[in-house]
């Protein structure tokens, strides 16, 4: 199977239960750095014009409201925001399904909190449903180091393909030298800085 890459203009954005308390709850990789790498990855899909699908589970409960960030990076995604009553795969959701066939593309960028729960059956999903799936390890994590590596594991071996913000992100751009690059170099480069 030949590898056609993901573009702005041909890929979609679902942010999954980045939520301050379901956040809390990650143990495999550093808060601040999860939380950074998914603003990123907020922040380069405006740039791009890339369309994002936000979702979030029980706000009202210990999962919290969704990163406020999020909301001041994308103010119109952020109100359109699917709030799913506990349903445990997204995809399961009408609404959110709806959402994410409405985008009309075929190629799905998933990061979400955690890994192991939020998505994992998602991207299992899609897959199944032929949709081809880059789940961002790196903007999400999980309880554990074990759990996260186990939901990794399950999904490289069902067909998602893994990747990084940073790699994500230097697919997306295709090259510096565009406006759009030009911005996104920005942009990774607050992780080199740690801001």
């Amino acid at each position: 199977m030949s590898y056609e890459k993901f573009t702005a203009s041909n890929a979609v954005l679902l942010l999954i239960d980045h939520q301050v308390g379901t956040m809390s709850w990650v143990k495999s990789i550093d808060f601040e750095e999860m939380k950074r790498n998914a603003l990123m990855l907020a922040e380069s899909a405006k740039i791009l014009n890339m369309p994002v699908v936000l979702t979030s589970s029980m706000e009202e409960h210990a999962q919290g409201p969704l990163l406020s960030e999020l909301e001041t990076l994308l103010p119109a995604e952020f109100n359109a925001r699917i709030k799913r009553l506990g349903i445990v795969n997204a995809m399961d959701d009408e609404n959110f399904a709806a959402a994410v066939h409405a985008s009309g593309r075929k190629k799905i960028i998933i990061a979400g909190v955690t890994n192991d729960v939020c998505t994992v059956y998602p991207a299992l999903s899609l897959v199944r449903d032929g949709f081809e799936v880059q789940v961002v390890a790196d903007a999400g994590g999980s309880p554990s180091k074990m759990a996260d590596e186990m939901a990794l594991r399950r999904m490289e071996t069902n067909g998602v393909t893994l990747t990084s913000t940073n790699q994500l992100i230097a697919e997306l751009a295709g090259s510096w030298a565009t406006p759009e690059g030009t911005q996104l170099v920005q942009v990774m480069l607050k992780s080199l800085q740690g801001a």
